[in-house]
């Protein structure tokens, strides 16, 4: 069957031998090895060709098979090479993850025994590793041992699941007089989240941010107090452990407080920001996450896990089951032991992969200190990217890295129009890419263009950091005259 017929001329040409599987293997292990030794030397972006490469996946449905080498070929000459280099060092935009190698061999373990780990009676000892993965992100973040969760694809999904918890705890079923409160800042699936669970747009309100974009805590419960007096029922506020604009990290310690004092639901979104709890400087920063109702996360940011891989937390598994529990009578039998968990009745899903066993074995194989070290690095390096855009001349730091991302423009002397500043900056950024060995994004603060710079693959070192800055300078001095060195 391998490697060169397309199918086997058996009555079971699906089946693959562990020999059959060897071989395959063989074919896909030195292209992937390939992939990775170059990821130093490929470029951050490419040019979208819709035209061209990606338009040859155009086609209609096959009928009969051809040889995996060819299939391989189109695969790695056509997918890698494309788009956005999220993999490679140079990646410094939205926000990175890197996506570990050791986790690609748990998906091919994960896949090929095929388990589903969201009925524990299915998958006894997947469940209880998946289970073990969901304390020990809690433990991360200061939650309490008896605090629970499951892992999701991300955090759209991860906030969407915590509004419908707090939905089904706090209000009854005509729920439509439920208000939500986020920041100006808040990730826009907050908002796509609360849709999905059913609320009008309007009853999302978007709180103004300080200067540091953290959400304004007098504003926050002056719109509390307005909606109280006006009929409607505050139930949910939303805290940010890191926005993707400028990284900003509320004052979760506050934020829990007024939670508390309003009776509302507190949840906070650390998809970005959450996992550096692990490091000294970050349980600083994100102190009063632990008071949180409920934590979304993405371990494919700040553990560098493949994409589809986040979380959801909460400090009262209960919760969860009141929101997410149906039973159906094809079912097994459920666990009646607290020590044993049935994801079904606390999650969505009901079919889906073995996730957590990306989490397990990288965990488990590398110790979770090698994470901390690295996101010290990162922090580092967002510090070192900041002090040096200080000395150029007309660089203005617009969000200083409260994590390891920062935001920064260039604002020449005697330029003050806004849509010329705003021009000026996209040009910047055109200039800066240009080179395609680093790939900055932008994005708009109230009403001004800025560049970010988001530190987070854990194949970015002080190298790449230090050829973004590079052509930062020249970009600058291409826009604007005077650069000091």
């Amino acid at each position: 069957m391998l490697p060169n017929d397309p199918l086997s001329l058996s009555d079971r040409p699906l089946e693959m031998t562990g020999d059959e599987l060897r071989q395959l293997l063989d074919l896909v292990a030195p292209r992937l090895g390939e992939f990775l030794d170059a990821l130093p030397r490929q470029p951050a972006w490419s040019e979208a060709d819709p035209a061209g490469n990606a338009a040859r996946f155009r086609e209609p449905l096959p009928e009969t098979g051809e040889p995996l080498p060819a299939l391989l070929d189109a695969i790695f000459a056509g997918v890698p090479t494309q788009g956005f280099n999220t993999a490679g060092p140079g990646y410094l935009a939205f926000i990175p993850g890197g996506g570990l190698p050791l986790a690609a061999v748990a998906d091919l373990i994960a896949a090929t025994i095929n388990r589903y780990v969201t009925v524990w009676q299915a998958a006894p000892a997947a469940a209880e590793m998946e289970a073990a993965v969901v304390r020990w992100i809690g433990e991360m973040v200061g939650y309490p041992a008896t605090a629970g969760g499951f892992l999701t694809t991300g955090s759209s999904l991860a906030n969407w699941s915590a509004v419908v918890t707090a939905r089904r705890c706090l209000l009854p079923d005509d729920f439509l007089s439920g208000t939500i409160y986020a920041s100006d800042q808040t990730h826009h699936c907050v908002a796509k989240a609360a849709m999905l669970a059913g609320f009008p747009e309007r009853n999302v309100r978007l709180v103004p941010t300080d200067s540091q974009f953290r959400i304004d805590l007098a504003a926050l419960q002056s719109r509390i107090d307005g909606d109280r007096r006006n009929g409607r029922t505050p139930f949910l506020i939303v805290g940010n452990a890191g926005t993707t604009n400028t990284g900003a990290v509320d004052d979760l310690t506050q934020l829990g407080e007024a939670a508390e004092r309003n009776r509302m639901w507190l949840h906070v979104d650390a998809a970005y920001g959450g996992f550096f709890a692990l490091t000294e400087r970050g349980r600083k920063v994100l102190r009063g996450i632990e008071r949180a109702d409920s934590i979304a996360l993405d371990p494919h940011k700040g553990l560098f896990l493949p994409f589809g891989t986040g979380a959801l937390l909460v400090r009262r598994p209960d919760d969860l089951e009141r929101a997410h529990r149906l039973d159906a009578d094809y079912l097994p039998a459920m666990q009646t032991d607290g020590d044993r968990v049935d994801f079904c009745r606390i999650s969505p899903e009901l079919s889906r992969e073995f996730r957590g066993l990306r989490l397990w074995l990288a965990i488990k194989h590398y110790g979770i200190a090698a994470f901390r070290r690295q996101l010290d690095e990162k922090w580092d390096l967002a510090r070192k990217a900041a002090n040096a855009l200080r000395k150029i001349d007309g660089i203005e730091i617009v969000a200083e890295p409260q994590l390891s991302l920062l935001a920064f423009r260039l604002k020449p002397p005697g330029i003050n129009d806004p849509e010329e500043l705003n021009a000026l900056n996209r040009r910047f950024l055109e200039r800066i890419n240009a080179s395609r060995r680093v790939m900055l994004t932008g994005t708009l603060l109230r009403g001004s263009f800025v560049l970010r710079i988001c530190v987070l693959s854990f194949r970015t070192h002080a190298d790449r950091v230090d050829e973004c800055l590079a052509a930062i300078r020249e970009a600058a001095a291409g826009v604007s005259p005077v650069v000091r060195n």
